[in-house]
């Protein structure tokens, strides 16, 4: 296994890939549907229409891929695995190092506007003290990193990553945030290197995080088994996905890794089932954001390597024994339109949580959809953990 420092990295695409993907949507074909409720099914063919006349007609990979290029974007090798990150350094006062995870659909392309807004915050609205340095990396297998090749790149093999890279940048402790899978790697960096990460702040939570209980232990509130009610009725309803692709991942990559509209549909009813919207994705992220993060995923390949990490979920799942817990302080922030996430009591059984907020909006989403109100927040909640200036 190889160990390589960081190099420069800009993505330009082949013009002969993109148009391939021009000539694939422009011969897609549509599915029929039956009368019903918008979106009870997926997608509409009506608004995937819509949204393949968009990325043919007015959407322009060139000048997305120049916004991305413009971040300080770099890959280092780490135990043979090639990391993608952007870092970005601090404009204030003591910047706190700070590692921010993405999850699927998504990608690093979601927090493109927050990072401005932690590493420059003087510039946004806010005081040079509260600035960060920002460490976007992507997950093994997701967009500019390399595909894994061998089975066990799970949230606790990138926890160690993350550290391995911190260290790498001359970085021995910092902080981490994430949602979706990006909570789950910051939560498990918090418990495999206590010593070095100075916080976590979290905008999601899973049920599975929480320890086996004790007999010594409070028995579950009453708000805890509504939520654990509400989180079996919404897996019912909504979940199909994580089944899929926690299990027989490469059957449905088939299908993703050869048709655009396929891997857009399948992206596309997330991005309006998680966010803050009135009816459509469009309400919440734009036509423009959401095809980035899907050609990001296309012009890569990685559809496949980014599913299966929920097949690498499933076989190592996160567990924490009786009365053991996540150390380093942790904020946790609560969207009006997330995913089900269970109560504070429950979480404080699992984190040593300090700081809660509940947002006014937002969704699963939150650096796209909210990134001013999730950056005050990261803020907020490292301002007491911060080390005075030498």
């Amino acid at each position: 296994m190889t160990t390589a420092g960081p190099k420069p990295f800009q993505f330009y695409a082949d013009d002969r890939a993109l148009e391939d993907l021009r000539e694939r949507l422009a011969r897609t074909v549509w599915p029929d549907e039956v009368a019903a409720n918008a979106w009870q099914y997926g997608p509409p063919v009506s608004y995937m229409q819509s949204f393949v006349d968009h990325w043919l007609n007015r959407f322009d990979w060139r000048e997305q891929e120049r916004r991305i290029n413009s971040f300080p974007n770099f890959v280092a090798d780490i135990g043979g695995n090639r990391i993608h990150f952007i870092h970005q350094v601090g404009k204030g006062l003591n910047p706190v190092p700070l590692v921010i995870t993405h999850g699927w659909p998504g990608s690093f392309v979601e927090m493109l506007k927050i990072i401005p807004m932690l590493t420059d915050p003087v510039a946004h609205g806010g005081k040079a003290e509260d600035a960060f340095t920002v460490i976007a990396p992507s997950i093994p297998g997701y967009g500019f990193s390399s595909r894994p090749e061998k089975r066990g790149m799970n949230f606790f093999a990138v926890a160690d990553l993350w550290a391995e890279l911190m260290g790498m940048l001359g970085y021995e402790r910092f902080g981490v945030q994430g949602g979706d899978w990006g909570s789950w790697i910051s939560a498990v960096t918090g418990l495999r290197h206590p010593d070095r990460v100075v916080g976590v702040h979290l905008n999601y939570l899973s049920a599975r995080f929480r320890p086996d209980l004790r007999e010594s232990d409070r028995p579950l509130s009453a708000a805890e088994n509504a939520y654990l009610v509400k989180a079996a009725q919404w897996a019912e309803a909504e979940a199909a996905y994580f089944a899929i692709q926690a299990t027989k991942p490469l059957t449905v990559a088939y299908a993703l890794s050869d048709s655009p509209v396929g891997l857009a549909a399948w992206y596309v009813e997330k991005f309006r089932s998680w966010t803050d919207n009135r009816g459509e994705p469009d309400d919440a992220v734009t036509k423009d954001e959401m095809i980035t993060d899907i050609m990001l995923y296309w012009l890569t390949g990685t559809a496949h390597s980014a599913m299966r990490f929920y097949s690498e979920a499933r076989e190592r799942p996160f567990h924490l024994a009786a009365g053991q817990k996540v150390e380093p302080p942790t904020g946790v922030v609560k969207l009006p339109a997330e995913i089900p996430m269970p109560p504070r009591e429950w979480v404080e059984r699992a984190f040593n949580v300090v700081h809660w907020t509940e947002l006014p909006r937002g969704g699963h989403f939150a650096a796209w959809e909210v990134p001013e109100l999730l950056a005050e927040d990261v803020r907020a909640f490292f301002r007491p953990l911060r080390r005075p200036a030498a």
